[in-house]
């Protein structure tokens, strides 16, 4: 499928993974079309379980271009956002969950932060069903800090990474990372781009605007998921990425990101 009709001006193209997610792509897709056609040029459906159904077209065209990948195999986080936005020839990108709902467009604010002056790129508050923060935001993600928020309770005091349920980037910084490393399979690719989108002297911030985020995290209740979740940890302790940010960004220094900040 590729349903061509995107919009006049639009910057934007948005990367969505479906693994198993049709009623919640269902959904996102329609909120895109209601709140987003004049932000969003295309948008790139990618069915990881090879018998996914394809979503049902409107009885008019989308807003814009629809783009759908069927995968023969499953792939990883990293690898499908990769292969979907190998050929951006828009300004910006975005990484965005299906499981994320748009009451209104939040891509216009936040392709205005991802344009300025060393921003890597922007992002959203995210709230849960109850409208209630999520703790998108994190520090470093050191053993020490995760005993302190896992076991003590204790939140966050800086932003070293944000995950990418929702994320906005110029296209010329996505394509200066080379996107995601695809040795994480499922966790911690977000954590490995903004380590390494810091590295590189660029900065993460959010932007005054809010998406809903209904999504459970898998390794919660799942014993694979548990399992790639702890090999992804290793993999980035171990990795040079997570040594230099360690010595760029002490986690003892640098409050915590406001809007319009980082």
């Amino acid at each position: 499928m590729d349903a061509s009709c995107s919009p006049a001006g639009a910057a934007l193209v948005v990367s969505v993974v479906s693994h198993g997610h049709t009623a919640a792509v269902r959904a996102l897709l329609g909120d895109l079309a209601r709140h987003c056609a004049h932000s969003v040029a295309r948008v790139v459906l990618t069915l990881n379980l090879p018998d996914e159904p394809e979503p049902v077209a409107p009885d008019v065209a989308w807003p814009f271009a629809l783009q759908l990948r069927r995968n023969t195999r499953p792939r990883g986080f990293g690898a499908n956002h990769n292969r979907a936005l190998a050929d951006v020839a828009e300004p910006f990108v975005c990484v965005l969950n299906p499981d994320v709902r748009l009451a209104a467009d939040p891509f216009a604010p936040l392709c205005a932060l991802a344009a300025g002056q060393g921003v890597g790129a922007a992002y959203p508050r995210q709230l849960d069903g109850q409208g209630r923060v999520q703790d998108s935001e994190r520090a470093l993600p050191t053993p020490l800090a995760l005993w302190r928020r896992r076991v003590l309770g204790r939140s966050e005091a800086r932003v070293d990474w944000v995950n990418a349920a929702c994320l906005v980037l110029p296209a010329a910084v996505w394509r200066r990372l080379g996107g995601f490393d695809e040795r994480y399979h499922m966790y911690c690719e977000d954590v490995d781009l903004c380590l390494r989108l810091r590295l590189a002297g660029l900065r993460l911030v959010r932007a005054p605007v809010a998406v809903l985020h209904a999504g459970e995290r898998a390794s919660h209740r799942s014993a694979a998921h548990l399992a790639w979740h702890v090999r992804s940890l290793l993999r980035l302790w171990r990795s040079p990425v997570y040594r230099a940010a360690a010595r760029l960004a002490p986690p003892s220094q640098a409050p915590l990101a406001r809007e319009g900040q980082a």
